[in-house]
């Protein structure tokens, strides 16, 4: 599975649990809603300053939004 697809998973089972929307998680990080949702379908790449706050907001190490798992753990 391509690195992308995982961590789009990730980031959207981790987002759900949250509580967040996309458009909430956005507003956290001060981006827009549409780069949230190019994340989660595996469409936008994600720099390593991204995936530190992205961690920082949903409260996750930042390697659970690398680690392929079949289905993420709750």
């Amino acid at each position: 599975m391509d690195i992308r697809a995982v961590f789009g998973r990730n980031l959207k089972h981790y987002r759900q649990r949250a509580g967040l929307s996309q458009a909430a998680l956005a507003a956290k990080l001060d981006i827009d809603r549409a780069h949230i949702s190019s994340m989660e379908r595996a469409k936008q790449n994600v720099t390593i300053h991204t995936l530190w706050h992205l961690s920082l907001v949903l409260d996750v190490e930042p390697a659970l939004l690398l680690e392929y798992r079949d289905p993420p753990e709750p």
